[in-house]
């Protein structure tokens, strides 16, 4: 039995510095909408939501969504292979159950933010103190 594809992990500033270095990376926020639109969101990422409302459940045109955002596979090559694409949720366990999806459905070069946008929670049970996108103090925005 082989063991499960996992995506590469990456501290926010690791991810932050690839997207400086790596003009063709990709960061997909997926996170609700809500979570997107009012907790707030790294600048410049994009929302394809993993799980949503109204429905709960995980979506099924996940994979199909990112394939669109990367045109289909267009910004791939021989030598550099495809762009990578970096995925953010809350905290990073949904991000690493869509970079499963995303590593079984073909995709290669795929990682996911460790702490996610607002960290793990502290010992008063609040986020964005311990670790995480925002914590430390990387670029976002909210509306």
């Amino acid at each position: 039995m082989s063991m499960p594809m996992l995506p590469s992990e990456l501290s926010p500033r690791q991810a932050w510095q690839l997207l400086q270095d790596d003009p063709r990376a990709v960061l997909v926020d997926i996170r609700s909408a809500m979570e997107f639109l009012f907790v707030g969101h790294p600048a410049g990422a994009v929302h394809i939501a993993w799980i949503d409302e109204p429905d709960w459940v995980v979506n099924p045109h996940f994979v199909t969504d990112v394939r669109k955002l990367l045109l289909g596979g267009v910004v791939c090559d021989a030598d550099s292979g495809c762009a990578p694409i970096i995925l953010i949720c809350r905290s990073g366990k949904r991000s690493r159950e869509a970079g499963k999806a995303l590593l079984e459905a073909g995709f290669r070069s795929v990682y996911h933010i460790d702490s996610g946008f607002e960290g793990e929670l502290d010992e008063h049970h609040h986020r964005s103190t311990v670790n995480g996108w925002r914590h430390d103090g990387l670029p976002w925005e909210q509306c």
